[in-house]
């Protein structure tokens, strides 16, 4: 499955799916996020075909989900199981740092 950019409706309908889901909330202006975007894209693609679904928000295009989720600093990455949050790294990290959570919750 590809990186998908996510706004609210989408977002919340991947939520009520019940995957594991990885979203990274962002901003275009921010330079740690755009060195993320590769890590992400990369990630995309090692978690193909697997119950995973990893995504971006843009924080400034959605600033209600950020709201909802508290997030007060990018690159802030979350992880869902079941549509809760189960955790959750700030700053940007190698793709191992999140590989590993994502591998624990399948």
């Amino acid at each position: 499955m590809a990186l998908i950019h996510f706004n609210e409706t989408g977002f919340d309908k991947a939520l009520n799916s019940g995957a594991a889901m990885l979203v990274d909330f962002w901003a275009t202006w921010c330079g740690p996020c755009q060195m993320l975007t590769p890590v992400m894209e990369e990630l995309a693609e090692d978690y193909e075909g697997k119950d995973v679904i990893i995504g971006k928000v843009d924080v400034d295009e959605n600033l209600a989900l950020a709201q909802r989720y508290g997030v007060m600093s990018v690159p802030t990455v979350i992880f869902f199981r079941d549509g809760k949050e189960v955790g959750r790294k700030i700053g940007a990290m190698p793709a191992g740092a999140y590989s590993e959570v994502l591998d624990e919750m399948l």
